[in-house]
């Protein structure tokens, strides 16, 4: 691993530790952050094809959950997010929906219709732009005993704006 790469994942992780993990935003990242089941990963790709073929090696590599971080393409949100309908096609032509998620994070992560000062988008807002590839299997037994798993967009959305209040 270069220092560069050491650099962003070390500033990866420290997001995970204090904002998904501290803020509660994902109430099973602790968990796998304690274990150390997250691969955090960085990737050279400068191009979406080369970003598809790191994304696809990972896909062979996976355990838990990976950060699959690309500092180095689709540094546009909205490049980015045309690029989440590609990233969903590879697992459907490797027959891998239903096996693996692909959740989306990004510097610039924006809700459809939300405007880009909303709060409510920095529950999706990371340092690099990344892919998380989660796997379902694991990820049901982490929500099976979760009460109201359907609430927690809405519950990070609230604090979000909260914490944002509380700013002024």
């Amino acid at each position: 691993m270069t220092d560069e790469e050491f650099t962003i994942v070390k500033t990866v992780r420290s997001w995970v530790e204090r904002t998904v993990v501290g803020l509660g935003l994902c109430p099973f990242a602790g968990t796998v952050l304690r274990e150390g089941a997250i691969r955090f990963v960085v990737t050279r790709a400068n191009t979406e094809e080369a970003l598809l073929v790191a994304l696809t090696a990972e896909l062979g590599r996976i355990v838990e959950t990976t950060l699959l971080i690309h500092p180095f393409v689709l540094a546009d949100f909205d490049a980015y997010n045309q690029f989440l309908d590609r990233a969903d096609a590879l697992l459907e032509a490797r027959n891998l929906v239903g096996t693996y998620q692909i959740a989306s994070f990004h510097p610039d992560y924006r809700f459809e219709g939300a405007g880009p000062n909303d709060p409510a988008n920095r529950t999706n807002r990371s340092p690099y732009p990344m892919l998380h590839l989660l796997r379902e299997d694991r990820l049901s037994e982490a929500i099976e005993g979760y009460p109201d798993v359907h609430l927690i967009p809405e519950r990070n959305i609230a604090l979000m704006r909260r914490l944002d209040d509380s700013l002024d």
